[in-house]
């Protein structure tokens, strides 16, 4: 991306950060995309820890996601997302797109984690 968007991408990540707050209870969803791979982390900020986090470089994902691409692997992103949240006893938390549209892989990526029963 050329400098222009990569400043208003973090234009945006700071204002939809000073809305979005994860708490123990409802932790924070952050989403990260580069060209090649999604990122989601499931974080609290009361603790400052990262409670879950799935990739497409980690795990099964690793290797289906050379075999398809895209809005298919970020929707599969979600669906695990999900399942390390269910056995963590996580139900409830709140989205952060980090600056991204909610278009294309990061939309996929919550209708994923929607799917598998997060709510948001």
């Amino acid at each position: 991306m050329n400098r222009r968007g990569d400043i208003a991408r973090l234009r945006r990540k700071v204002r939809v950060r000073h809305k979005v707050v994860g708490t123990d209870a409802r932790p924070r969803v952050c989403v990260f995309r580069s060209n090649k791979h999604i990122y989601a982390q499931v974080i609290s900020d009361t603790q400052g820890k990262t409670l879950a986090a799935v990739s497409t470089l980690a795990g099964e994902l690793a290797d289906s996601a050379e075999k398809s691409k895209g809005v298919e692997v970020a929707k599969q992103v979600g669906l695990a997302l999900a399942k390390v949240c269910k056995q963590k006893n996580i139900s409830k938390v709140i989205f952060d797109r980090n600056g991204f549209l909610f278009h294309g892989r990061v939309k996929a990526l919550a209708d994923g984690a929607r799917e598998g029963g997060l709510e948001f």
